[in-house]
């Protein structure tokens, strides 16, 4: 009896569902133990990232299907197998080791305790107490996430200084070369590092946001504050709804970015982005040169200063700054209000909390060095004095927000300045007087026009397209001279050509530091190169995700245009499934991960990047595979961004790769996410079947590989759609639930398709999925008369396509 009831309390035990544990209680890998807070929200245990196979102990959000791990205990020291044990010492110490008691990690406790506990709260906060005194907690100790409650800052009495440190990649949490801090040099100020240097710079806190921030408007979902005194400095938040799932993170590229986790569309979504555009690069315009965006960052003077070295502006290289065209009188300067500024470089000003504007005028004034005064805090009619000794470092206009700042300078040269703007006034109404009668006479001849021919006018979204190119020309990127492309690809040779597409043909390249990359080079008899060349950099440049293939830089020199990425052993995905040599590299487990990154980079590109944008030309050929078969979505020469509400847009010029174009595209110029979720649809069967759609034949129809699949569904015989070599290896749920989103994603309508939010739910999950309906494009080789002016059987991305 007592050997049964032993048996059975080993059998009950099961992983541990507490959300502490005592010197005599450990948690093991091997036993999926987890600690689960009281409320259920988040859980501590073992886990491996990404595709990695490495064990990490961390914290992640229980119930949410993307597991998002927002603390990391050894973040630098892994375990290679499932033998990991947390245990907690009778000193009160939190130990990490493995089954041969090897020691990964530890808290370092040195405070002595008597009953210590080790335990999650609800917060995510592990700590480690000794009855209500806390001896240790992981909010110290943060890794790329800033949860509610938590502390970004510095103690002075300590010395302890806490802030966020990115990963180095998705597969990988050990610190990685971006961080998140507050600077407490000087006026206290938020910055982002890459290693020891500052990359970008959020400003000085000023009672409402960080100066250089969006503005942080009271919201129903977060509260935040800003902590500034003689002990300590720090900025934390609050949510207001505690059913709300709220985080803060710094990438892997050094953005910062608030994410809220929403039920609905079962995704994150990016609440708040702290870095906006290429403007907020540090200094980027040396001292008083001021940034503003025209595709990309432009410097210029502020008024009354003229650039240090002219030439070297006139080359974009603005390092060297401005300087004053007037100098200094010191008793009889006066102060120019500027208005709507990020605030200079706090790090070496000073201040004090309990001045007036004027008192902090006048101490300025008393001072020859002092070169700008500023209110520290705007709230209400503004408070607190900041003055400036040195040159303007990072001085920005905002549009819109921003605070006032009074810049010192010569009295002479604000009498110039007066005038100027005086003469400037006159020759202003003179052009609004002007204006007005020109555009009255436009008007009325405007609407004679519109009368006479009301029944003849259409609307050009041609016209259109190309403002949206012209407007995003240029995109701040690292330029490469084309001689040192030139030889990193042994000038073009035929030997190092990895594939042509409708842009040009594409080269393996080796720089000097022996990075290899991937030289795009425009073909010079392609018509259409030069606006996807532009159209390609302006997107991909702004766009971060592990699932969409990086754009390293660009040249442009004389008539040769090249593109530059990351480069991708693996090739492009069309090389493993279309190829019968190499199908058996490309296992069942493969495959449905290629699919599902698919996914998530489309939902990107659709949802969560600040451009909405659609592909247009998702196909095989364009997703390029990593060394570790991790699929990245490339060509963005034919993609198109949404704004606002957009969700349609229409165009007399149709592009894309004929088998992939949805119906509604392919023949009304109708395109939206949905045309990408077609193409996806596609690429899912093609991946699962081994066959392109486009020249697919069967013995027993002449249906294509949409119409092959459709008609194997209502057959009940799905499983005859998979690939021979994938049935002996293969998990037959998840491949049907593939086939069953495929269809559903190829379906005729529109809005009988998921999104691709949706999509991605669906493969990561069990739920039922509705009935798909017939495809779109299904029966026959060139079913609805389509002719296209250029596409050819090796996959070239067509130029035009017209319906008959």
């Amino acid at each position: 009896m007592v050997l049964v009831c032993i048996c059975l309390l080993c059998l009950l035990r099961g992983p541990t569902a507490e959300n502490t544990i005592t010197p005599a209680h450990s948690i093991k890998d091997s036993n999926a133990d987890t600690l689960i807070a009281a409320d259920g929200v988040l859980e501590l245990g073992f886990f491996s990232p990404g595709s990695s196979t490495e064990r990490y102990l961390g914290i992640w959000y229980k119930d949410i299907p993307i597991r998002t791990a927002v603390w990391v205990a050894n973040r630098e020291t892994p375990i290679s197998d499932t033998s990991g044990i947390l245990s907690i010492t009778s000193q009160g110490v939190l130990q990490l080791t493995n089954s041969t008691n090897s020691l990964f990690w530890s808290s370092n406790t040195s405070r002595p305790s008597q009953n210590p506990v080790a335990q999650l709260q609800e917060s995510g906060n592990l700590v480690v107490r000794d009855g209500e005194d806390i001896l240790w907690q992981s909010f110290d100790h943060p890794s790329d996430t800033l949860l509610p409650g938590m502390k970004l800052g510095k103690n002075f009495i300590t010395g302890k200084e806490t802030f966020l440190s990115s990963w180095k990649s998705a597969d990988d949490p050990a610190p990685g070369d971006f961080s998140l801090r507050i600077d407490s040099r000087g006026y206290p100020q938020l910055v982002i590092m890459k290693g020891p240097k500052f990359l970008y710079r959020d400003g000085s806190w000023n009672g409402i946001r960080f100066s250089g921030a969006p503005e942080m408007k009271k919201n129903d979902v977060y509260s935040f504050e800003f902590i500034f005194n003689e002990t300590e400095v720090y900025y934390t938040y609050e949510l207001y709804i505690n059913s709300v799932v709220s985080r803060l993170a710094v990438n892997q590229s050094g953005l910062l970015q608030r994410y809220v986790w929403v039920d609905r569309t079962k995704t994150w979504n990016v609440y708040l982005s702290l870095m906006m555009d290429n403007c907020d690069v540090y200094a980027l315009c040396g001292a008083y040169g001021s940034c503003n965006i025209q595709g990309s960052p432009v410097c210029e003077c502020l008024e009354g200063f003229v650039p240090k070295s002219p030439k070297n502006w006139g080359l974009l290289d603005w390092a060297d700054g401005c300087v004053r065209r007037t100098e200094l009188n010191c008793s009889q300067d006066g102060f120019r209000k500027l208005s709507g500024m990020k605030l200079p470089d706090t790090s070496s000003s000073w201040f004090n909390g309990t001045m007036s504007l004027k008192e902090c005028r006048e101490m300025c004034l008393k001072n020859c060095s002092c070169t700008a005064y500023a209110n520290s805090d705007i709230k209400g009619s503004g408070t607190g004095c900041l003055l400036w000794f040195n040159e303007l470092m990072d001085v920005r206009v905002f549009n819109e927000g921003g605070q006032e700042l009074y810049i010192r300078m010569a009295a002479s040269e604000l009498d110039q300045i007066g005038k100027q703007r005086h003469t400037d006034g006159k020759k202003l109404r003179i052009i609004e007087i002007s204006s007005i009668v020109v555009i009255g006479s436009l008007i009325t001849g405007a609407l004679f026009f519109i009368w006479k021919k009301k029944h003849q006018i259409q609307v050009s979204t041609e016209i259109e397209e190309r403002k949206d190119e012209d407007a995003n020309n240029d995109i701040e990127l690292p330029k490469y001279d084309f001689d040192t492309i030139a030889i990193a690809t042994d000038n073009f040779s035929s030997k190092n050509k990895l594939g042509e597409g409708g842009f040009g043909p594409v080269y393996k390249g080796t720089l000097r530091d022996g990075q290899d990359i991937a030289v795009k080079r425009l073909s010079g008899n392609s018509g259409q190169g030069l606006t996807e060349f532009k159209n390609e950099v302006s997107l991909i440049a702004r766009l971060q995700h592990r699932n969409l293939v990086k754009l390293l830089g660009c040249c442009i020199q004389g008539d040769e245009r090249l593109l530059i990425y990351e480069y991708m052993p693996n090739k492009s995905l069309d090389y493993f499934i279309f190829d019968r040599n190499s199908i058996t590299m490309l296992n069942w487990h493969m495959r449905f991960h290629i699919i599902c990154g698919i996914a998530r980079g489309l939902l990107y590109l659709h949802q969560d990047s600040r451009l909405r944008i659609i592909h247009r030309d998702l196909k095989a050929s364009n997703v390029l595979l990593d060394k570790a078969m991790n699929p990245k979505i490339s060509d963005f020469g034919m993609a198109k961004t949404f704004g606002g509400d957009q969700s349609v847009a229409n165009t007399n010029r149709v592009v894309g790769t004929y088998g992939y174009m949805s119906p509604e595209y392919a023949i009304d110029g109708l395109f939206s996410a949905k045309s990408d979720v077609f193409s996806f649809g596609v690429l899912l069967l093609e991946i699962l079947c081994g066959k392109r759609n486009r020249g697919f034949h069967h013995s027993d129809h002449y249906l294509n590989l949409l119409g092959h699949a459709w008609r194997l569904w209502m057959n009940e015989r799905p499983l005859d759609l998979i690939d021979e070599f994938l049935l002996n290896n293969c998990a037959v749920s998840e491949v049907l639930r593939c086939i069953h989103v495929g269809l559903l994603c190829v379906q005729q309508l529109p809005e009988d398709r998921p999104n691709m939010a949706s999509v991605v739910l669906m493969l990561g999950s069990d739920n039922s999925l509705p009935q798909p309906k017939q495809p779109g494009f299904y029966t026959v080789r060139n079913p609805l008369g389509i002719e296209s002016s250029s596409y050819s059987v090796n996959e070239i991305t067509s130029t035009l396509v017209k319906a008959r």
